[in-house]
């Protein structure tokens, strides 16, 4: 049977589920379970609200802008053949994510934070292009400086949350004080509706560990300054609600992390310390997504790595499961990205 009733699009993701259920029950009880389904859903997004964290991977529109060489390759006629079908695939498949989250935490994500994207146009492009149209959401974005012509970005429900404020904190020189390029970290307040309660949000995308071990510790070693010092002056302030997310570049035991003091919590310890991960790299999981939040929100909050079937694939070289990325090499794979999304749930 082909069609199916939803209630909202947020039981999209049920539809294969619900093949193998009209096997066994009537229309009419296979439209109740959706029903409890959804109001579920509902229920719990008054309680509590989960906020994503995803690296998507090179995520280029497929327009040449002439911000470099990135940009072009990215295009029908650059390297990669990014055309606007694979483009648009990507977008489909970030909404698709979505949406599958929906129906395993509290609802729709009411935040998420996102790292590899091109510019503003391409988050909205998954907001106004895809199902998630059918949501208020709304984009927070800065363009910064990083040689590969990617940013970090924000995006929140308008429905549950009122921007307070925004603004970047530059990364502009290493540990040594050496200059470099790379990107912005984007500091988001929201307030909480019907409450008020407020959140600080910073989304980070350190420096890689690509150019040498001595040089990408100390430029990571810089980010995560610049970052503690943000938290610590919104402590000082009487800010106690801060969730610090992103791809970190390094695994919780990395020297960079060691600057991150006890009025935080890395929930990502105890999923490294299972051999838990967000990458697979010759065939071994590395976590270097993760959320560093403060002592009140890790108090009544948790942290999960999600990779559902629809975007993993099989590793050949290795035994079990990867993430399926974009491209591999110069191939296109047609998958989202080579890191798994992280989500936190966070209890009223």
């Amino acid at each position: 049977m082909k069609h199916f009733l939803f209630l909202n699009p947020v039981n999209v993701f049920y539809a294969e589920v619900c093949t193998g259920l009209l096997q066994v029950m009537s229309f009419k009880g296979l439209f109740i379970v959706l029903l409890s389904v959804w109001l579920s859903a509902s229920g719990r997004e008054g309680e509590e609200f989960s906020v994503v964290f995803w690296n998507l991977e090179n995520f280029f529109d497929c327009k040449d802008s002439g911000t470099g060489p990135s940009d072009a390759e990215f295009t029908p006629e650059g390297e990669r053949r990014w055309t606007a079908g694979r483009y648009w695939k990507k977008c489909n498949a970030v909404a698709k994510t979505f949406m599958w989250l929906a129906g395993r935490d509290a609802g729709m994500p009411a935040v998420a934070g996102v790292a590899e994207v091109e510019d503003r146009g391409v988050v909205q492009s998954v907001l106004n292009g895809t199902l998630l149209r059918k949501y208020d959401y709304v984009t927070v974005h800065e363009d910064s400086p990083d040689p590969r012509g990617i940013d970090v970005a924000l995006i929140y429900r308008e429905s549950m949350f009122l921007k307070v404020s925004s603004k970047v904190l530059p990364v502009r020189e290493d540990a040594e004080g050496n200059p470099f390029r790379t990107r912005d970290i984007l500091h988001v307040c929201l307030a909480r509706k019907p409450d008020g309660e407020r959140f600080h949000f910073l989304v980070n995308h350190h420096p890689s560990k690509f150019g040498g071990t001595v040089q990408s510790r100390r430029r990571r070693l810089a980010a995560m300054s610049v970052m503690m010092r943000a938290c610590d002056s919104l402590m000082s302030a009487g800010e106690t609600n801060i969730i610090c997310m992103g791809d970190f570049n390094d695994t919780p035991d990395g020297e960079a992390f060691r600057i991150v003091d006890s009025r935080f919590e890395n929930l990502g310890i105890p999923l490294h310390e299972k051999g838990k991960g967000t990458i697979r790299y010759r065939g071994k999981w590395e976590l270097i997504d993760m959320f560093i939040v403060s002592r009140e929100i890790s108090a009544r909050a948790c942290m999960e790595i999600c990779l559902p079937d629809f975007l993993s694939v099989r590793d050949n070289a290795h035994s079990g499961f990867r993430p399926l990325r974009t491209y591999t090499g110069p191939r296109y794979s047609g998958g989202v990205s080579d890191h798994a999304p992280i989500v936190l749930v966070v209890k009223k």
